[in-house]
């Protein structure tokens, strides 16, 4: 039997329902095809629906803004909002004259033009909310987590890809070649697209690595303020995210360009040229690729909680290195991902040069994540295998 999106409950809706009882409005954003129609119309109810992405509804949205609104007075579901700015200032209007809670359920899915306009004209009346593809979580609670890890990373954890019966690297074409067609023209003039994808693969096969625009630029054939462009971009497409060094008391010597990942570790895999869960297992990209699934759970387990993610990493010139350091409160959760199925003993290498250096007068747990199917407790640092991250994820 097919599933549908609602038959795999997201763990957003627990802080959206929370936070509709306190803002007149929520607005969820995330990348295309993350589940921010299917949650905004399952929290909508019975409210009415528009989409900004129709041609017909933006044109009336755009030309008579505020008799637009005016049908919807008890609310409504607006998608992609961002389509249409000038609703938000009318927008405003309406929700300082009627303060009942909750009314206004809105999506976007490019997060600059979308922040930007809620800042200016919505701050103080609407909970941002960001809405990433299914956590390995998710679909482990609605038991659709695939039993392979080379199958996880592959396909990748886009919901389509989860709940409809579609070929992975068939449904990630589309997505790509869509997105270049629809928001990228939207964005930014690009006139030479095959470029465009050049760089999507060029940043793919980069991830967990240091930003570096020159090299970028130089290997797409492209200035570097155009690299600079286009990266933003794919950040306000919520594409790729980047996570910034952590600062401690040596940071004279810590590397200050940022790591760069992206929102999906399938994604990443289908721009690499990977096309099948039997070619990850043996590609030289696959711990890479492992990395950046460990980085977007961290993501998500704070995004779906309502908070902003902020994960940073651990590299002095030396190359010592820590692939993810998170701090919530007074603890320092330093984390390593390895995605062989067995531990070596020099994976702890990273953990144990940095574990005396962290800033004083704070705690530090150290965590390893691999490959593997059985948590371990070595000294100073908990193992979990790929499938186990609760402990890890509960104590963010």
């Amino acid at each position: 039997m097919n599933m549908t999106p609602q038959t795999i409950p997201r763990h957003l809706k627990t802080v959206a329902l929370r936070n509709m009882r306190g803002f007149p409005a929520i607005a969820i954003t995330g990348p295309r095809q993350s589940g921010k129609t299917t949650l905004a119309r399952e929290l909508g109810g019975d409210r009415p629906y528009a989409s900004l992405e129709n041609p017909d509804v933006r044109r009336y949205a755009d030309e008579d803004p505020r008799g637009f609104l005016s049908q919807f007075p008890d609310g409504a579901v607006l998608d992609e909002i961002q389509r249409c700015p000038p609703l938000f200032s009318y927008l405003q209007g309406i929700l300082d004259s009627d303060r009942r809670m909750g009314r206004f359920i809105l999506t976007g899915s490019q997060q600059f033009g979308m922040i930007e306009a809620i800042t200016q004209s919505l701050a103080g009346r609407v909970s941002l909310l960001s809405l990433w593809p299914f956590s390995l979580s998710e679909l482990q609670d609605a038991h659709r987590a695939p039993a392979a890890l080379d199958t996880l990373l592959h396909a990748g954890l886009f919901p389509p890809i989860h709940d409809r019966p579609v070929n992975p690297d068939a449904w990630l074409q589309s997505y790509v070649a869509t997105y270049l067609e629809r928001d990228v023209r939207m964005s930014i003039n690009v006139q030479d697209l095959s470029s465009f994808q050049r760089f999507l693969q060029l940043c793919a096969g980069r991830i967990g690595q240091l930003v570096n625009f020159s090299s970028l630029a130089s290997d797409t054939g492209i200035s570097r303020a155009t690299a600079e462009a286009w990266l933003s971009v794919l950040q306000a497409g919520f594409l790729v995210f980047l996570a910034r060094p952590h600062f401690t008391n040596v940071s004279k010597r810590l590397i200050k360009a940022p790591k760069i990942y992206f929102t999906d570790p399938g994604l990443a895999a289908w721009l690499i040229g990977i096309h099948s869960a039997e070619h990850l297992r043996s590609h030289p990209l696959r711990g890479a690729i492992f990395e950046n699934w460990l980085m977007t759970e961290l993501a998500k387990a704070a995004a779906h909680a309502g908070r902003v993610p902020s994960i940073g990493f651990l590299r002095d010139k030396e190359g010592h290195e820590i692939d993810a350091i998170v701090e919530n409160g007074n603890v320092l959760h330093a984390i390593e991902a390895k995605s062989g199925q067995t531990v070596p003993s020099d994976a702890f290498k990273g953990l144990d040069f940095w574990r005396p250096k962290l800033q004083p007068g704070k705690t530090s747990r150290s965590w390893l994540v691999y490959g593997g199917d059985t948590a371990q407790h070595r000294e100073n640092v908990t193992v979990l295998p790929w499938q186990g991250l609760s402990p890890l994820l509960k104590e963010l």
